[in-house]
């Protein structure tokens, strides 16, 4: 499944659309711009996170958990804050998620304004939604297909979240950005920046 369709079925593209008042398809094509870039951080910090897939089920709790989702699909103002909080783990540093922005722009057509303010917010409905599938004790188990990996693996467009392998199937979210052919598009987007490996 699309990750634009897992947003639209509980609910957080219209709430984005609303808070950033532009259309629900503005906010999808959004959105699929910047989630290849928010789940190759994610599928970076299971990589290099000591305990691996259990080590970043642990970031998602400290973070905020399932709630993270459910401050964006509130009726009042998402408090961007934690999202940044999300974004600081994931990216390192604001040049980082500047660069996504832009980045996202030239792919989606939507301005990069917007999409700055909606970054923080799709980090936090990707990150409360992770956490909230991950069934209890799965991510201990990160060699089984169920779990982190496999949400992960599944949101990446079925690519394995611990392994470097990439399989561009067809409609992969990663596959868009992902210029290294190495499943994860954040390398890209760091080499962008001048922060990455050449």
């Amino acid at each position: 499944m699309q990750i634009t369709d897992i947003l639209r079925q509980t609910g957080g593209l219209q709430s984005m659309a609303r808070e950033l008042g532009i259309s629900e398809s503005q906010a999808a094509s959004g959105a699929a711009a910047l989630t290849p870039a928010i789940l190759g951080g994610f599928k970076k910090q299971a990589q290099t996170r000591p305990g691996g897939l259990e080590g970043l089920g642990g970031l998602l709790t400290q973070l905020g958990g399932g709630g993270l989702l459910d401050d964006v699909l509130a009726s009042k103002p998402t408090d961007g804050s934690r999202g940044n909080d999300v974004l600081g783990q994931i990216f390192g540093s604001k040049d980082m998620s500047r660069a996504v922005a832009q980045n996202a722009a030239s792919q989606s057509g939507v301005d990069p304004s917007v999409l700055k303010k909606m970054l923080p917010m799709l980090a936090m409905l990707v990150a409360g939604y992770m956490a909230r599938q991950r069934p209890a004790g799965a991510a201990a188990q990160p060699s089984s297909g169920g779990g982190l990996g496999g949400i992960l693996g599944g949101l990446l467009g079925g690519q394995g979240a611990t392994t470097g392998g990439a399989r561009s199937g067809a409609g992969g979210v990663a596959s868009m950005l992902d210029l290294g052919g190495d499943g994860n598009p954040l390398d890209d987007i760091l080499r962008m920046v001048g922060k990455g490996p050449r």
